[in-house]
């Protein structure tokens, strides 16, 4: 009898310890899926520091922005702070993130002068870090991060359909390209146009001539002679009205604008030309700018689609395939190409017509316009 007792009070001890082994495992599970819960309410805590023109310049540092906000629309939950960095100085620049970084899960960071941060990657390898329009700077031997996708585009390509275009719609058969300073991503846009309108010429039936003012040609980063016509700043709007107005009395009638906010000069001084004169944007759809009375001067935006690759990398943070890396973006990727979309241009349908037929050459890498260093020239190209 006393046997047959503990055996029972044996049994019904086991019994009881299963039971709470359950309860415990089925408590942790509740914990661990309310925390998964709880992290997706907090969402993805998101900055954009930029240069002194801010989120909403129409232009540059607003695509970007753009790119979050369309993230943020399909993860509500998620926010984003903006901040503007008042001088455009790089060591202000990187200071300004470095004030920020330990607030924030990503931080999107747009131009060169923001090449430094790659320091705050290596002392904060928990922060995710967009690079926009640059690479890092090393540390040390270091080039590449595992928290930095530093993206860059291929201006050429953009700025090859704009000189295409420009070639193909001058009434004068004279066009120009006006620029910011001679850095790589600038050149790239300037030799790309070189490019298109030499293929043009050669290809499409045109015979039109690119006009460069004395005085102004660019020098780079290497210190080479690039030609072309630079303001000399971004920010200098009134001199790229003066440029504009230079070309116009040479008797250009479009004239492709890479200067930044000095390119809104040259976009003034078509709006108060006499003549029919049509401007080129560049970087995004500019065509609300081009907007004077019951006509517009844009003809078309040469773009690099930032919007959309930044909010890719975004999408690969919430599905956690980020993966950091020095990228050069292509028309393969739909990272570059020319605005198309009806009512936002002016182009003949002949012209969209060949515009899409050297797209898809230049797509398949059929045709590749010289840039700063890719060892190719407007007048000697693959696909020339």
């Amino acid at each position: 009898m006393q046997k047959s007792c503990k055996k029972i009070i044996i049994l019904v001890s086991m019994i009881f310890l299963t039971f709470i082994i359950a309860a415990c495992a089925n408590n942790a599970q509740d914990d661990q899926g309310a925390g998964n819960e709880q992290e997706g309410k907090d969402g993805l805590k998101i900055a954009i520091v930029t240069s002194p023109s801010g989120v909403d310049d129409k232009s540059f540092n607003q695509n970007n922005y753009e790119g979050i906000l369309a993230f943020i629309e399909e993860h509500p939950n998620a926010t984003v702070k903006a901040v503007r960095e008042p001088t455009g100085d790089p060591a202000a620049s990187v200071q300004a993130v470095a004030d920020i970084v330990a607030d924030y899960d990503v931080i999107v960071t747009p131009g060169f002068q923001f090449a430094g941060i790659s320091q705050l990657a290596v002392e904060n390898p928990d922060k995710k870090f967009i690079l926009v329009d640059s690479e890092p700077a090393p540390v040390g031997d270091q080039t590449e991060f595992d928290n930095v996708y530093a993206m860059n585009f291929a201006e050429q390509e953009s700025g090859f359909f704009a000189g295409v275009a420009a070639a193909l719609e001058s009434k004068t058969k004279k066009v120009a390209v006006v620029n910011g300073i001679a850095y790589p991503s600038n050149v790239n846009y300037q030799f790309g146009f070189e490019s298109g309108v030499n293929y043009a010429n050669k290809h499409l039936g045109t015979n039109v001539e690119i006009i460069e003012l004395p005085g102004y040609s660019g020098t780079d980063v290497n210190g080479n002679d690039v030609g072309g016509n630079y303001v000399g700043t971004f920010s200098d709007p009134a001199t790229g009205k003066t440029l504009g107005n230079m070309l116009i009395d040479q008797g250009v009638d479009i004239i492709f604008s890479a200067a930044g906010g000095s390119g809104s000069g040259v976009i003034t001084a078509a709006k108060e030309a006499k003549g029919d004169i049509k401007i080129i944007g560049v970087d995004v759809d500019q065509y609300d700018e081009g907007q004077v009375g019951d006509k517009n001067v844009i003809l078309t935006s040469a773009v690099k689609v930032m919007d959309l690759n930044v909010k890719r990398q975004l999408e690969a943070i919430v599905n956690g395939t980020f993966k950091g890396g020095n990228v050069v973006l292509y028309a393969d990727t739909d990272s570059t190409g020319y605005v198309k979309k009806e009512g936002r241009h002016q182009l003949s349908e002949d012209t969209l017509a060949k515009l899409e037929e050297v797209y898809q050459l230049v797509k398949e890498k059929k045709i590749v316009p010289a840039s700063n260093f890719n060892g190719h020239t407007p007048e000697n190209f693959p696909g020339l």
